[in-house]
């Protein structure tokens, strides 16, 4: 686990701690309101290049649906604790099929082991550098759905075992219920009202066009970069300056891929339990205390990509 002090000055990480309930309530607004806003101008435009904007769009808000469960997985999207779980799970885990409380255990050993024999998501970055051939045939796999269908069937399994397997959890027995039940019905109920709005504003397909398919498609697209860009091509080695990476990333990379402040991943590894909001202040504050040529950094995506192709 990283040593925070060797960065910092213990009142630096006091200015710098604590969540906001209303600012992270306001990320989950700003990231419906802005599905929203691209389904209005689709609703009014529409024609090809609106509904790709949509799905592009509406995948990358999915995203932030993530990154948003991510920053709950760390207690960090609102300073209530009891907020924190449910925001993170009912709006942000559930309707993308995720589910917060096992993405803690997982992700949490991801930070403990970083780049390391014991890392579960190792798996991620341990095949590059790869050939443009092989990255070309993975984004294609992404953006034909074939990647999302894979990944949606293998959640909906584990849904599954989870809920019906009587061992396949450490909780006590009612704590235990309640888990598996939420496995189950919190994406069903979360999906079932998204459906309805959807088809009360639109119609009865927007959730099977607007939704699933970003979901199946662009959103598997943006996933793959972000880890690419996260640890790909990083040290294998208990360096967290060289083990992970920050990308710097422009408005419109902000928009379609890195949406969330969820480019800087290297100060988020420096001090997890920052909200998203406050990551682009610690990668200040490592530039101001002359650590910029010691840190892994990429000055765009595409930058990142030319480094792990051979």
């Amino acid at each position: 686990m990283m040593d925070t002090a060797r960065y910092f000055e213990p009142d630096e990480v006091r200015t710098l701690a604590g969540g906001s309930d209303s600012v992270g309530f306001l990320l989950i607004i700003h990231c419906y309101a802005t599905m929203a806003l691209v389904l209005l101008i689709f609703s009014i435009w529409s024609n090809f290049f609106t509904f790709v904007l949509a799905i592009m769009i509406i995948g990358s808000r999915q995203l932030g649906l993530a990154i948003l469960m991510h920053d709950a997985a760390h207690g960090a999207l609102v300073a209530t604790k009891s907020f924190n779980e449910k925001l993170g799970s009912w709006l942000c885990g559930s309707p993308i099929l995720a589910d917060l409380f096992s993405y803690r255990r997982y992700h949490l050993m991801h930070h403990k082991h970083c780049q390391t024999n014991e890392d579960p998501d190792r798996v991620l970055s341990a095949p590059f550098p790869i050939t443009r051939y092989s990255l070309l045939r993975k984004i294609f796999r992404d953006v034909s759905g074939q990647t999302g269908i894979k990944s949606v069937y293998s959640q909906i399994l584990n849904a599954f075992r989870l809920a019906f397997d009587d061992d396949a959890t450490e909780h006590s027995d009612k704590q235990a219920q309640t888990f598996k039940s939420s496995l189950l019905f919190r994406p069903v109920i979360c999906n079932t009202f998204i459906f309805a709005v959807m088809w009360y504003v639109g119609a009865w397909w927007w959730w099977f066009t607007f939704w699933l398919l970003p979901l199946v498609t662009w959103f598997q697209v943006v996933i793959r970069i972000r880890n690419i860009a996260e640890h790909a091509g990083t040290e294998f080695s208990t360096d967290e300056l060289q083990n992970v990476r920050t990308t710097y990333a422009n408005p419109l990379m902000r928009l379609l891929v890195a949406p969330y402040w969820v480019n800087y991943h290297l100060e988020h590894h420096l001090i997890m339990h920052l909200p998203c909001w406050k990551l682009s202040k610690v990668h200040k504050l490592m530039i101001q205390k002359g650590y910029a040529k010691k840190m892994k950094l990429a000055k765009s995506y595409a930058k990142v990509l030319r480094e792990v192709i051979v």
